[in-house]
């Protein structure tokens, strides 16, 4: 560890001097009241401000970063209103007495007037942790030099360093990294972003192909983000091979169910067994793709449940896709009638029945067959398809209802059980009785 103890013992004790040295002013309490002041009048005006002034009215009309830019506006009302009492009460002071008597007036407001500019040049950035991130660095900085530390605290920061396998680490260089890192994954997000768009307004591209090219579109941008931000700082790459190892055991330990699901992802969108739009059943779980992850699919049940299935359960499980080739489905119904109807009959009311709901194909005829002579009754079984699957069951309830009311029409009778029951001394039939459980 390369640590300097001296040239932080000094940084400290120059700023030490330096406070004490206002502190100990009479002029310094009176600055600090006018600061204080000064931060209550604009507290006040900022409030009224943004009571009286309609951003969305006012901007009505303008192009959308206009209109960001004049809201970020009117809600700094109170950081701008300081700012200009500060600079007006600076400029009294200097007229009235000697400069360095209104010190800390001019850094109250160089400090606001910073916080302002830095707000209204991240005004266009639609990333809220991304912005905060980034103003409260550049004004730290900014206060920093404004006060006339940044140099000594950029020396601190380099002195203390731990070198690892000839890379040598300090606090300067973790935060130069992390800055640098922050900005390059938002330009990378950026990209992917705009060629997302691209690819999906393609209309060659199946959508397991498009998912498939964003998602490596969008890792292979973040891994050059890295890389350049990295390099920036003078980080060398190969000095990062002692952390493979380490890396390479812990995938095989804490990792490999996200990895495995990872692959299984990129298998699913290369085989195209499963896309954005399909409707599947896994397991007990049935509903529409909505989205497909890096480690998940996201399944919507239509009753505003969504099930996040991970990618290698549809690798290694069976899955039901009901528009994997064709989206017609098959819709069966299967019911019952006594003994005293005509088959024929009763097939032909319901081919009439299916043919007549308003999802069934035309093109492709209900067909209703006899499959049965049972204890009870005939059993039929009628089948007709449907363009799509979605609403399966209403429309199965649909035709059933429908043949339930042609059954009544024509009298016919559905099956259900007839019971004789032996009496001691001799038999007596007893009909229409319905066999009672317990």
């Amino acid at each position: 560890m390369d640590l300097d103890l001296h040239d932080i013992i000094d940084f400290l004790h120059s700023a030490a001097r330096s406070v004490g040295a206002e502190v100990s002013s009479p002029w310094f309490y009176l600055q600090l009241g006018l600061v204080m002041v000064g931060a209550g009048i604009a507290f006040a005006a900022g409030a009224a401000i943004r009571s009286r002034i309609d951003t969305d009215s006012l901007a009505e009309g303008w192009p959308s970063h206009l209109r960001q830019f004049m809201r970020v506006l009117v809600d700094s009302a109170s950081t701008v209103v300081f700012a200009l009492s500060m600079t007006l009460a600076r400029a009294v002071m200097v007229m009235s007495t000697w400069p360095s008597r209104s010190y800390l007036l001019s850094v109250a407001a160089n400090l606001a007037l910073a916080w302002l500019v830095i707000l209204l040049v991240t005004s266009g950035i639609r990333n809220a942790f991304f912005v905060r991130v980034v103003s409260l660095s550049a004004w730290l900085v900014a206060a920093l030099s404004i006060v006339g530390r940044l140099g000594p605290t950029i020396d601190a920061l380099d002195s203390v360093s731990v070198v690892l396998g000839g890379l040598r680490l300090t606090p300067l260089l973790l935060i130069k990294l992390g800055i640098l890192l922050i900005v390059a994954l938002w330009l990378s997000n950026i990209v992917s972003n705009f060629i997302e768009g691209r690819i999906s307004r393609s209309g060659d591209l199946t959508p397991s192909i498009q998912v498939l090219l964003n998602k490596m579109i969008r890792v292979g941008l973040m891994i050059f983000a890295v890389a350049v931000a990295m390099s920036a700082v003078g980080i060398n790459l190969s000095a990062l091979a002692i952390f493979s190892g380490a890396a390479g055991v812990g995938i095989g330990f804490g990792l490999q169910k996200i990895v495995a699901n990872f692959i299984s992802g990129i298998i699913l969108l290369a085989d195209k067994s499963v896309k954005p739009g399909d409707l599947v059943t896994i397991g007990d779980s049935s509903g529409r793709i909505s989205a497909m992850k890096t480690r998940y699919i996201s399944v919507a049940a239509g009753d505003g449940r969504e099930f996040l299935i991970p990618n290698e359960d549809l690798v290694t499980q069976k899955v039901t896709n009901w528009t994997y080739t064709d989206k017609n489905t098959l819709v069966k119904v299967t019911f019952g009638t006594n003994y005293d109807a005509d088959p024929r009959l009763v097939c032909k009311l319901a081919i009439d029945t299916a043919a007549t709901a308003p999802r069934a194909l035309k093109n492709k005829p209900p067909n209703c067959i006899l499959t049965e002579f049972a204890e009870n009754g005939m059993k039929f079984s009628l089948t007709f398809w449907i363009a799509d699957p979605d609403g399966m069951d209403n429309v199965k309830s649909d035709v059933m209802l429908a043949l339930w009311e042609a059954f009544r029409r024509e009298n016919i009778k559905v099956a259900y059980p007839v019971r004789e029951l032996l009496v001691r001394g001799g038999a007596l039939p007893v009909e229409n009785v319905v066999e009672a459980s317990g």
